[in-house]
């Protein structure tokens, strides 16, 4: 195992599977779930979408084909990549998907051998820290733009 993927192997997950193809992700389920999440409350089902073209998405779906968690990568896919907008719907948890999806991110061809690659999270520092993601040592050094109620404010502009 490379340096990059020391992490243990993550079997499939019975009666369901991943895919990259963005053609077939449920617009409807994933604006559903981001919408009302804690990072992105109310974001406009525009802005979600544009972000979704603009990224590389892995969707968990079941053997039926409905879909039931997500994952985005903002990358390069050369250096850098941001993990966000990743979840599992509620009556699909404790099955080991979101160990299985982050596993599949982790592994994606395009993106193993990155220098560096972020998240934000608030309550899932368990899950990310099984695939090598820790605090960040030197906080100084990075800076933001963070606009937390941007998408409440550009509502109330219409």
């Amino acid at each position: 195992m490379n340096q990059h993927n020391k992490f243990e192997s993550v079997q499939p997950i019975e009666g369901y599977y991943i895919d990259t193809d963005k053609t077939k992700i449920d617009i409807n389920v994933v604006y559903g779930y981001i919408s009302n999440s804690y990072w992105a409350k109310d974001i406009p089902i525009e802005v979600l979408t544009k972000a979704i073209a603009n990224s590389l998405c892995f969707a968990v779906y079941t053997v039926d084909d409905q879909q039931v968690g997500f994952a985005r990568l903002i990358t390069d896919k050369a250096s850098f990549a941001y993990l966000a907008d990743v979840f599992i719907l509620e009556q699909h948890r404790g099955k080991g998907l979101s160990k299985w999806l982050i596993h599949d991110i982790m592994t994606h061809p395009e993106i193993v051998g990155l220098r560096r690659m972020m998240l934000a999270t608030r309550d899932a520092h368990g899950l990310y820290a099984q695939f090598g993601f820790l605090p960040i040592e030197n906080p100084e050094i990075l800076m933001q733009i963070w606009r937390p109620s941007i998408y409440l404010s550009s509502q109330n502009d219409d």
